[in-house]
C-alpha cells in the first residue's frame, strides 16, 4: 500500500532554497515516506498530530491521513528553536 506524497506550498518552497547536497537527501526521505510512513527513526510531536524526522541538520515535519492514505509535508527547516512553533 503506497501512500500519496503532498507538499504544502511553504515546504516546497524551503525544500527549493537548500542547498543542492541536502535537496536530494530530503527529496530521498520524501519519497521513501510514500512506502512506510512511519520509518523507525520518526517522532510522533504531542498535541498537534504531526510528525518529524531527522535529515541531517535538518527537520521534515508531515502529517499523515491513514485513510486518505496520504502523508503531507508541512514544513522542512533547519533544526533551531522556533522549528516547531506555529505549526
Amino acid at each position: 500500500m503506497s501512500y500519496k506524497i503532498e507538499l504544502r506550498h511553504v515546504a516546497q518552497k524551503q525544500l527549493d532554497e537548500l542547498p543542492e547536497r541536502e535537496y536530494k537527501a530530503i527529496a530521498e526521505i520524501i519519497s521513501s515516506l510514500a512506502q512506510k510512513p512511519r520509518p523507525l527513526r520518526v517522532k510522533k510531536l504531542a498535541d498537534s498530530g504531526l510528525w518529524r524526522i531527522r535529515v541531517k541538520k535538518y527537520r521534515v515535519v508531515y502529517a499523515i491521513d491513514d485513510e486518505a492514505q496520504m502523508v503531507t509535508i508541512v514544513r522542512i527547516a533547519r533544526r533551531r528553536e522556533d522549528t516547531y512553533k506555529s505549526l
